[in-house]
């Protein structure tokens, strides 16, 4: 349970906008998401590769 301490006076969008950052951090949806449906480990695995080589692409751009 994500609990946000409110101080006295503070605007209600304000503290909406800290809870639903905190609740971005616990990555609840992203786990919900990726439980909807099995995926093999060799497509992760793949999936991964792919991520990796185009961060390295990227860096390897901005030098």
């Amino acid at each position: 349970m994500l609990i946000i301490p409110v101080k006295e006076g503070e605007n209600i969008e304000r503290a909406i906008k800290k809870y639903k950052k905190k609740f971005e951090k616990t990555k609840v949806m992203r786990e919900l998401r990726s439980r909807k449906e099995f995926v093999k480990p060799s497509i992760l695995k793949r999936q991964e590769r792919i991520k990796a080589s185009y961060k390295q692409r990227m860096q390897s751009a901005e030098m």
